[in-house]
């Protein structure tokens, strides 16, 4: 007996194969769904258990990236440096340099610093809070790179469209994100984004608010945008690449925020 597949049929078969690689390609092999979800109070009985004092997360998890910084950095008082000085780096070029020759960015001097790499006025910028620990020359070169070269492609955006940043020049473990901020290195962290002019960005890593200049008592998920210079620059925040890579549910939920976020 010959079972007869409609046009229709084949087509809807090749559209569910392409949707399920794209996921594959993005690094989603798995679906979770733990979010908790209330569907019984309405939004007024929500409200009135919300703790005075206390704003409304609008996350869809308990532990996103600005909650987990806002829990764990406590109010930090430190005396600010002006890294950029009366003459900051008026480019890219300017600035590749100064954030490898500048003493004072660091404990350690410039020695082994790794610059940022990709175009001015870039389809997308990648905002990670420091470099990979195997980074030797270039940014983002070992697994952490490998799974944000397949999270970009499957956005449809090339590498050479693409530009990659790190708000500490060298791998910093268990940076202290608040204090270095407050010292000075957001400053350093949002000229670096204005001289880039990107069209979207995308800041990675569970401490990174501080270090674009949010504040971290007021959390917000998605952050959806920041200002520079008079001008908003879509945003979005997650978690930092080694957490993408070890818990594919937040693989599952960056690429649910992606899809949300580029659709507006």
């Amino acid at each position: 007996m010959t079972v007869q597949t409609s046009p229709q049929s084949a087509e809807l078969a090749a559209e569910y194969t392409a949707a399920l690689q794209w996921w594959r390609d993005a690094g989603v092999d798995c679906d979770f769904s733990d979010d908790a979800t209330d569907w019984l109070n309405s939004a007024r009985d929500k409200a009135a258990l919300e703790p005075q004092g206390k704003t409304p997360s609008t996350g869809d998890s308990a532990h996103s990236p600005a909650q987990t910084s806002a829990e764990q950095s406590p109010k930090i008082s430190a005396a600010r440096t002006d890294f950029l000085g009366d003459e900051p780096p008026k480019d890219l070029t300017e600035f590749r340099q100064w954030w490898i020759e500048t003493p004072g960015l660091d404990a350690i001097g410039p020695r082994g610093r790794i610059a940022p790499r990709g175009p001015k006025n870039a389809a997308l910028m990648v905002l990670v809070i420091d470099p990979e620990e195997r980074d030797k020359t270039e940014l983002l070169s070992g697994p952490h790179g490998q799974l944000l070269s397949r999270i970009i492609k499957a956005t449809g955006i090339s590498q050479e469209e693409t530009y990659f940043a790190s708000a500490l020049p060298r791998h910093t473990p268990m940076a202290d994100t608040a204090a270095l901020a407050a010292g000075g290195m957001d400053t350093v962290t949002l000229h670096h984004i204005n001289l880039v002019s990107p069209q979207r960005l995308i800041a990675l890593g569970s401490g990174i608010l501080p270090l674009i200049g949010q504040d971290v008592s007021k959390p917000d998920t998605y952050l959806r945008e920041i200002n520079q210079n008079g001008s908003k620059v879509p945003a979005l925040v997650s978690e930092g690449l080694e957490s993408l890579m070890a818990m594919p549910r937040l693989k599952a939920r960056f690429w649910r925020r992606w899809i949300e976020w580029t659709a507006q």
